[in-house]
């Protein structure tokens, strides 16, 4: 009985990770993940185009100072601001001519009780940590459609999203819908040849996640953790760098939890 498929052929994964040739635009893209990120993506030959909100403008020139001007670029975005985003992208063509990933880092918590939580920080959190990726993916796939080389979009979610988190009422929300939204994007962007993937970490040791879980309140949370720690930085990225290369073209509409067993059910 003869093969219909010859299982000898291979796809042709490039185990090196290379990315030389590839754009990526992080959102978010001054922050402790995305830094990590961009590290990884540089060392891999990709070029950059980091989004930054305009309260951290501050932060550009000393993070451009260590970096070739011609392998990254700084773009402010708004992207909760569906013209923000569209100009930003702009300038992505403008400078580069090509997107081939994009890596959603953007986001936003403020912990708060149900009862407590204001309507104002519940659309903040939702704008910054749902509609922000909306449109910033719609933006990436419009171009990656139009370009027809395929393309690969990275959202970060949370462990949040797929177990309930006290004071998380509305970040849980903002998160979940995230997953929902990639899972319908993956499949529609599918014929394409684009992949739409999520990442949900526990609480990674970021400056600003290690300064909310400090102390008792961090000693506590670990012990629910199997592997008993929060995650690194570059623990992340090697998930991004992982969805962002070839070895992962076959997995779309995903979400990978990477939160030490928090969420063993």
């Amino acid at each position: 009985m003869t093969s219909e498929y010859d299982v000898n052929l291979r796809y042709g994964v490039d185990t090196s990770g290379s990315l030389a040739g590839k754009v990526a635009v992080v959102t978010g893209g001054l922050g402790g993940i995305a830094m990590a990120s961009n590290r990884m993506l540089l060392d891999k030959g990709a070029r950059l185009a980091l989004l930054y909100p305009a309260f951290e403008a501050d932060k550009v020139a000393d993070i451009a100072a260590g970096l070739d001007a011609q392998q990254v670029c700084f773009i402010e975005c708004d992207v909760t601001n569906a013209d923000s985003v569209e100009q930003a992208f702009s300038t992505v063509d403008q400078h580069y001519g090509q997107l081939d990933i994009l890596l959603n880092c953007a986001g936003y918590v403020m912990l708060q009780p149900v009862l407590e939580t204001e309507f104002g920080e519940w659309e903040k959190q939702l704008a910054v940590n749902l509609t922000g990726p909306f449109l910033c993916s719609q933006a990436a796939a419009r171009r990656m459609v139009k370009a027809g080389n395929g393309g690969k979009i990275i959202n970060i979610a949370s462990q949040a999203a797929t177990i309930a988190i006290d004071c998380h009422v509305a970040y849980t929300s903002a998160k979940a819908g995230l997953i929902g939204m990639t899972k319908v994007m993956a499949k529609e962007l599918a014929p394409y040849k684009i992949t739409v993937n999520t990442l949900s970490p526990t609480v990674v040791l970021t400056p600003m996640g290690e300064k909310a879980w400090r102390g008792e309140k961090g000693e506590a949370m670990k012990k629910l953790i199997p592997l008993g720690r929060f995650a690194y930085t570059d623990e992340i990225a090697a998930a991004v760098l992982f969805f962002a290369g070839n070895g992962s073209d076959m997995i779309t509409g995903a979400d990978l939890l990477i939160d030490g067993g928090f969420t063993i059910w």
